[in-house]
């Protein structure tokens, strides 16, 4: 391989990478690096109006989209084998898409930056094309303030 050629692949390499990492970061702008560890954070949404996150589940780093419209956690199964959750309990759901059947589980922890949550009830969604739905099951144990495009989740004492 000549020189030039050689030169014009690191140069289209280090492009891709480039639009890689802008694109990433206009979908998911709230990676675990910058979320931090106090216990309140602020997400931005997305240009997809979405607000999706990093997120720790059993310590494992998942992507989450945060759904204030989802009675709880839902996992898909992709997800679900890397976290080595099972359930043998079925249960039908119903859903934007529809009706289903999803596995009741519960998660040991759920962290979003410092908010925590122990015992977090979820369900295995073989159906879900996404990672993680972060819905009210974590939700509700927080302080949650959506205002100009962004979304502060503020850890509340569990009594």
């Amino acid at each position: 391989m000549n020189s030039s050629r050689l030169l014009w692949w690191i140069v289209w390499l280090a492009l891709a990478g480039g639009l890689y990492y802008l694109a990433d970061r206009a979908i998911n702008p709230n990676k675990l690096s910058i979320l931090g560890d106090a216990p309140s954070v602020t997400l931005q949404r997305g240009q997809d109006g979405h607000y999706r996150a990093e997120a720790l589940i059993n310590g494992t780093k998942v992507n989450v989209l945060v759904d204030t419209g989802a009675t709880g956690v839902a996992i898909s199964q992709k997800v679900a084998d890397r976290l080595q959750l099972t359930s043998n309990h079925a249960i039908r759901t119903s859903t934007a898409n529809g009706n289903t059947v999803a596995y009741m589980a519960r998660l040991e922890s759920v962290q979003l930056g410092g908010v925590k949550a122990r015992n977090v009830a979820a369900v295995i969604a073989p159906g879900l094309d996404g990672d993680v739905l972060l819905g009210m099951s974590f939700l509700g144990r927080m302080d949650v303030r959506l205002f100009q495009g962004k979304m502060t989740i503020t850890q509340v004492q569990e009594e």
